[in-house]
């Protein structure tokens, strides 16, 4: 994995065709659009998240890969992982430069379509309807050839800083983490969430905790940094705790793989 210090070398704004009009698809069109670029199309399954998407830039839009614009510099692939195989069957591109945005999918899969071909992987979590500071985002890219490496490098130094370049498979182990970091760990506050609501309690109680725990991520190995009833092996309060959630057999295991997780990797 290489990280990037290029600057931006923007001199000409791209044309840029986006498929999807989903959560990453917005938030690309976005991003791209704020920095020089131009979008001039939207295509998506369905009609009308590609209008609304496309009226955010007062550009075309279809449902139908047929009457999509062949004309374009840059063609973004922000879909669904299967859609991504389905859409590679029906599109040729030739030697347009067209990329997507999974995390898990190889990038050969865009070989049909066109020779050069990559991915810009953006380990975020994205919603629509919630604003972004595209600049603090780290770019991880990868690509089929080395002219079409730099175009994507170039696109993503226009945006953001942070621009690395990586192989599939580290991108498939960044992906993982990522699910790790985020979905689970959103999952968790979820869980704790709920908990304090069955009990009348107010959830914003423990949200400075919440925010400590994330700001712990600069402070180095965050094995070292774990607290908690696990890590001192304070067995009185795991069975408590345990007796709490024998009415909810499935939050249980969780807390009991959880704490032998901790366990393993802090009581050595």
């Amino acid at each position: 994995m290489n990280k990037s210090n290029r600057k931006a070398t923007t001199t000409q704004s791209r044309q840029i065709v986006v498929i999807g009009a989903g959560n990453v698809a917005t938030h690309f069109a976005h991003a791209f659009s704020a920095n020089g670029d131009k979008i001039v199309q939207i295509y998506s399954r369905t009609i009308g998240a590609a209008q609304c998407l496309a009226e955010q830039f007062g550009v075309g839009y279809t449902n139908n890969l047929a009457r999509l614009k062949t004309d374009a510099d840059i063609y973004i692939f922000a879909i669904a992982d299967d859609a991504l195989f389905d859409v590679a069957l029906d599109l040729k591109l030739k030697d347009k430069i067209c990329f997507h945005t999974s995390g898990t999918v190889a990038m050969d899969v865009l070989a049909p379509i066109t020779k050069n071909y990559g991915v810009v992987y953006v380990p975020q979590t994205f919603v629509k309807h919630i604003a972004m500071d595209y600049s603090r985002l780290p770019f991880c890219i990868e690509a089929t050839n080395t002219t079409t490496l730099e175009v994507l490098q170039n696109m993503a130094a226009d945006i953001s800083s942070k621009v690395y370049t990586l192989d599939g498979e580290q991108r498939r182990y960044l992906h993982l983490a990522s699910v790790f970091a985020n979905n689970f760990g959103n999952c968790i506050n979820a869980i704790a969430q709920q908990i304090m609501e069955q009990h009348h309690l107010p959830f914003e109680i423990i949200h400075p905790l919440i925010d400590e725990t994330a700001k712990k991520i600069q402070y180095g190995n965050l094995w070292n940094l774990q607290t908690g009833p696990a890590k001192r092996g304070d067995n009185g309060t795991l069975d408590k705790h345990r007796r709490l959630l024998t009415d909810n057999p499935k939050y249980l295991e969780a807390y009991n793989i959880l704490t032998q997780i901790i366990e393993d990797n802090t009581r050595k």
